[in-house]
């Protein structure tokens, strides 16, 4: 008998999610089951260290067949060299060659929803395979509103600045009217909706990110507007950035707790929020993320991670890596992580699986994620950034808003500080690129 052809696939390991690993184990024993020429270890890897874990290996010449990489890190993967200065991931898209199966596996690569996989798309080509895909969204107590007068809930800034003004009116309603984390994430979210780019040739996509753009008009209306939100008493601030995902669960609990009538979170805590509400003795909707009304809303985008597929693999190999990631995102396979974690049903199949099962009709809420994607006009602002040090520049940006509620400083001013600190970031990681600077270790987050 011959020797089993070995796939190596590193995903990342989430303080707040223990389950992908142990899932995609049992995945990987179920497809060699079904193809016992090959065999799949599945190595999980501290989220925030799976860049640098991946590079240093490369470096050795043992890097993974399939690695998941955060999306913060996707210009990290497209960068990643193998020991002969090559490009140590190729496009999935290219690899697949055209093929609908691979090993008798369909292949689900072009069923991937239309947010998750314009995000990975470069050249033209779907660069990497994306198994878990979310959103932001506005969660809100059902009471609370229908108490203080507001009818609908809230689609825009201004909309919802009246129905916290509401709200807080109550003689015995919350303290705040509203709460989110000062994250990342949520500035990205908004610059996308007001169809405002992070950086220049089309946010990372139409060629190399090398300028930033921070101080974008759209990015100082969000921080104006958070700002007067703040100083208002109508956001719930817990007086720092977001860095642990303790701080995201302060967030969570100060609405189960009703000191607020909403709150600003992923779409996969919807059965958190949910259950908070049923708890607690009120009713909870998932809605869309309010936008700038003053602004033609152009998307939001999209968080999670993607598998990347390593360059150079023997026939056998990248056919047996490629099964497998098909596999992965297999309708059923698909629905039940969806079902499981609260991510995205990642590809049109699981949806449709999802919707005959009467998913969505006894959870409605799980819909409100997939029907705000569908929104995203597609243009780069709305597809979402792909720029080197992401993670870090995002850190820039929680730290000027850091700044801006807690003292007097000019908005602007701050901004324009931030945007500084952000190109010099950029500019320190293209020279590394370039081999004109040592490279420093990747942030991810």
């Amino acid at each position: 008998m011959r020797n089993r052809i070995d796939i190596g696939i590193w995903v990342p390991l989430y303080p707040f999610m223990p389950y992908f690993l142990d899932r995609t184990r049992e995945l990987a024993d179920k497809f060699t089951s079904a193809h016992p020429e090959y065999r799949i270890e599945v190595t999980g890897v501290d989220w925030l260290g799976l860049p640098q874990a991946v590079h240093d290996a490369a470096l050795r010449g043992a890097a993974p067949t399939l690695a998941q990489y955060f999306y913060t890190s996707a210009q990290d993967a497209r960068d990643a060299q193998g020991p002969d200065g090559k490009p140590l991931f190729t496009s999935v898209e290219r690899a697949v060659a055209g093929r609908t199966e691979i090993l008798g596996e369909p292949v689900v690569l072009g069923d991937v929803t239309p947010a998750a996989s314009r995000y990975y798309t470069f050249d033209g080509e779907v660069a990497a395979m994306p198994p878990l895909t979310s959103t932001t969204l506005l969660y809100a107590n059902l009471e609370l509103l229908e108490r203080a007068g507001v009818e609908e809930t809230p689609g825009t800034w201004a909309e919802l600045e009246a129905a916290c003004r509401a709200a807080v009116a109550l003689e015995d309603g919350p303290t705040h009217g509203i709460c989110w984390p000062n994250h990342g994430w949520l500035f990205q979210q908004s610059a996308a909706q007001q169809g405002a780019l992070l950086a220049d040739h089309d946010n990372g996509r139409s060629g190399r990110a090398e300028t930033t753009f921070l101080d974008s008009d759209a990015m100082l209306a969000y921080f104006q507007w958070w700002r007067r939100m703040h100083r208002d008493g109508l956001y719930l601030y817990r007086g720092r950035p977001t860095t642990e995902p303790s701080d995201w669960d302060a967030n969570f609990q100060a609405f189960a707790d009703q000191k607020v009538a909403f709150t600003i979170t992923t779409s996969v805590e919807a059965e958190r929020m949910i259950g908070a509400g049923r708890e607690g003795g009120f009713t909870v909707r998932a809605c869309r993320m309010p936008h700038n009304g003053q602004a033609p809303y152009a998307g939001n985008v999209i968080g999670g991670d993607a598998l990347w597929l390593a360059d150079g693999l023997d026939q056998e190999t990248l056919d047996g890596a490629l099964a497998f990631m098909q596999y992965l995102n297999a309708p059923r396979a698909a629905a039940d992580r969806h079902r499981d974690t609260g991510f995205i049903a990642v590809t049109e199949g699981a949806f449709d699986l999802l919707a005959r099962e009467g998913w969505f009709d006894a959870n409605p809420h799980f819909r409100t994620a997939l029907d705000q994607l569908a929104a995203n006009d597609g243009t780069p602002a709305a597809q979402g950034a792909v720029l080197g040090e992401f993670a870090a520049i995002q850190r820039t940006l929680t730290q000027a808003m850091h700044d801006v509620l807690v003292t007097d400083v000019d908005v602007r001013e701050r901004l324009s500080r931030a945007n500084a600190e952000a190109q010099r970031l950029l500019d320190d990681y293209n020279a590394a690129v370039r081999g004109l600077r040592p490279r420093g270790p990747i942030a991810v987050g």
